[in-house]
């Protein structure tokens, strides 16, 4: 080996001494300083854990401030039930001169919309009770075949008293007269309502005459209770 070659030599070696030398120097004054160790490279992302418990309920906020007043409403009436509608219908004869004294003089079909409503009929017509001796006859309303019962029979009644013979064989007066009343109770759907000419409690029956050479009629009408 020439000269050349072992100086050159011997500045590597001092070159690569020192160069390692200086660097632990600087890593020895980093630990003292910071008190770790210098960071290796990153390793591998680890998995994610297991999913925590639930934390303790948090303490209940402050309560929120009243908000602005808000403006006035209008005033309405609310109805949750259907509105009442007019139910009503009229039968009508012209010169009826019904003569019976005991059954049915007439008859009018009305459709009830309700359960829980009433009907208010009325009949007008001419009425005749003729006698010898005193006689009383009675013109009421029947609903589907019966009497109203709720509350009490819708009727009017004729009396004519004992006078003298003579004159009571002569008494044949026809009047305008009306029989008129409201039922209760009666179910919805088709109500035969009829009018009936019958006989007085404990009195005899007369000659009774029924719509004489005028208009008679008969006039349901649906109300609500």
């Amino acid at each position: 080996m020439g000269s050349m070659q072992v100086v050159f030599w011997a500045l590597f070696v001092f070159h690569v001494c020192g160069s390692q030398k200086v660097k632990r120097q600087k890593e020895t004054e980093f630990v003292d300083k910071y008190g770790t160790c210098l960071q290796g490279p990153p390793g591998n992302q680890g998995r994610d854990g297991n999913p925590g418990v639930n934390g303790i309920p948090g303490t209940p906020g402050i309560p929120g401030r009243d908000g602005l007043k808000g403006e006035k409403g209008e005033c309405v009436s609310e109805r949750f039930e259907d509105p009442w509608r007019p139910n009503f219908k009229q039968c009508a004869w012209n010169s009826l001169n019904y003569g019976i004294d005991l059954g049915k003089i007439a008859d009018c079909t009305f459709t009830k919309l309700r359960s829980d409503s009433a009907l208010r009929v009325l009949f007008s017509g001419s009425l005749r009770l003729k006698c010898r001796s005193a006689c009383c006859q009675r013109w009421y309303f029947t609903f589907n075949g019966a009497e109203c019962a709720g509350p009490l029979p819708i009727e009017s009644i004729i009396y004519l008293d004992q006078g003298s013979p003579e004159l009571n064989s002569t008494i044949n007066i026809h009047r305008t007269s009306a029989v008129e009343g409201l039922c209760e109770g009666i179910p919805a759907g088709l109500v035969d309502v009829g009018i009936w000419v019958g006989t007085c409690a404990d009195y005899p029956k007369g000659d009774a005459s029924t719509g004489w050479n005028s208009v008679s009629r008969v006039i349901i009408e649906e109300l609500p209770k």
